[in-house]
C-alpha cells in the first residue's frame, strides 16, 4: 500500500487547534482537509471544507463520510458511536476500539495493566462509599476523577482522607450516585513526562523523545525536550510506548502521559488518541512534526523520522500570555504558533511558543 494519493481528503472530527495544526501539516503533502464540528473554531479557519453538525447527526455524518477518504480525531471526546458509524463507511484511524479505551479512564487503566504496563493503583467508583473504601485501601491522599471527559484539571479533585470522600464525590459527581469515576493512588514522582508515538498502517512505529512536562494550575505550562532523565528511564518510556500502541492495534499518533517515579520506574497516567500538547515542540524541533506524522499515518504514507534537530522548550500561551507575542518575537530562537481564537480569557490556550536551544 502506497498511501492515499495527493488530492485525497482527510476528515477531522473536531474543530480545535489540534485540528488546525493537523490541517496545516496536510497541505504540503497535497491533501485537502474537511472538518466536522458542532461549531466554527480554529480548524475551520484554515479550510473551506467543513460540516457544522452535532456528532449524533447521522445524515450529516453520512455526507461527511462520502466526501473524505480517511478520518481521524483532534480530541478524544467524540462519541464512540460516531466513530463506529463512520468506520462502517470510510477508514477511521485510530479505530473506534482504541477511541473507546482512551476516552474512559477505567477501561484505559484495565487495558494498560492487561498489557503489562504499570500504572498507579486504582479502583472504579460509583458512589462516595466506593471512594472511601479505595482511600482506606490505598492511603490518603488519592485523586478522584470522572471516568469520562475532564481535562486540564477539570472533573477531578484530591481526596485528603476517608472522611473527605463525601465532599470529593459531591464535587466530581455533583452528588449523583452511579456516575462512573476512578480513584487513583498518589504517585511519588520526580517528574511528569510524556511520549508521542506513531504507528502506520503497516505496523511501523516511530516515537519522539521522552519529554518533561511542568504544569501550572493543572494546565500544561512548559515542555522540555528531551526530558532530563537517565538513559534507562528514556528507554523504559520508549519501550512502554511501543507496547501500548501495538497492543491497541493503533494507526495514528498517540500521546502517552507518564510519571517518572523517584525510584526510576515509569508509570503510565493517561492516553490521548490524537496529537498531544506536549508534542508541539516537534513542529520546529524535529525532522517530522507530530502533525505531519498524524497525516502520514492516517493517510497510509510511510512514517517520517522523529529525530530531534535541536533541544527545545515549548510553553503555552494561556490567557493574557498572548499579549507577550511582540516581545517573544524579538528572540530569533522563538517560534510562535497562535490558534486564531478571537479573545483571550483566563485558562484558555491561545497558542504556544517553541524555543530551540542549539
Amino acid at each position: 500500500m502506497n498511501g492515499l494519493p495527493p488530492g485525497s481528503v482527510i476528515g477531522i472530527l473536531g474543530g480545535g487547534q489540534l485540528g488546525r495544526m493537523t490541517a496545516l501539516a496536510a497541505y504540503p503533502l497535497g491533501y485537502q482537509v474537511h472538518i466536522f464540528s458542532p461549531e466554527e473554531g480554529p480548524a475551520t479557519q484554515v479550510t473551506p471544507l467543513r460540516t457544522l453538525a452535532q456528532y449524533e447527526d447521522e445524515d450529516a455524518l453520512a455526507r461527511f463520510a462520502d466526501s473524505v477518504h480517511a478520518v481521524t480525531y483532534e480530541f478524544e471526546n467524540v462519541p464512540s458511536a460516531t466513530a463506529e458509524f463512520l468506520a462502517a463507511r470510510v477508514p477511521v484511524r485510530p479505530g473506534p476500539n482504541a477511541l473507546a479505551i482512551c476516552q474512559h479512564r477505567v477501561r484505559e487503566k484495565q487495558f494498560l495493566n492487561d498489557a503489562g504496563v504499570g500504572t498507579t493503583r486504582w479502583g472504579a467508583a460509583l458512589s462516595a462509599a466506593d471512594v472511601a473504601r479505595w482511600v482506606s485501601e490505598f492511603g490518603a491522599p488519592c485523586v478522584l476523577k470522572t471516568s469520562r471527559f475532564g481535562y486540564d484539571g477539570k472533573g477531578q479533585t484530591i481526596v485528603r482522607s476517608v472522611d473527605d470522600a463525601a465532599r470529593a464525590w459531591t464535587v466530581v459527581s455533583h452528588g449523583r450516585d452511579g456516575v462512573e469515576c476512578i480513584v487513583e493512588a498518589f504517585v511519588d514522582f520526580s517528574m511528569e513526562a510524556s511520549v508521542v508515538v506513531a504507528r502506520g498502517v503497516r505496523g511501523d512505529v516511530a516515537s519522539f523523545d521522552l519529554v518533561e512536562n511542568i504544569h501550572r494550575d493543572h494546565i500544561l505550562n512548559r515542555t522540555i525536550a528531551p526530558a532530563r532523565v537517565t538513559e534507562d528511564v528514556a528507554a523504559q518510556a520508549d519501550a512502554i510506548a511501543h507496547t501500548v500502541i501495538n497492543a491497541l492495534d493503533y494507526v495514528g499518533v498517540l500521546g502517552i502521559e507518564m510519571f517518572v517515579g523517584r525510584d526510576g520506574r515509569v508509570l503510565v497516567n493517561e492516553l490521548a488518541p490524537r496529537p498531544h500538547n506536549s508534542g508541539h515542540w516537534t513542529q520546529n524541533g524535529c525532522v517530522t512534526s507530530q502533525f505531519e506524522q498524524t497525516v502520514r499515518a492516517v493517510m497510509g504514507l510511510p512514517l517520517g523520522s522523529p529525530r530531534r534537530l535541536a533541544d527545545a522548550e515549548m510553553f503555552n500561551l494561556i490567557g493574557d500570555d498572548v499579549l507577550r507575542v511582540p516581545e517573544l518575537l524579538t528572540d530569533p530562537n522563538n517560534h510562535v504558533h497562535l490558534y486564531g481564537k478571537a479573545e483571550w480569557r483566563p485558562g484558555r490556550k491561545m497558542g504556544h511558543v517553541n524555543r530551540l536551544r542549539f
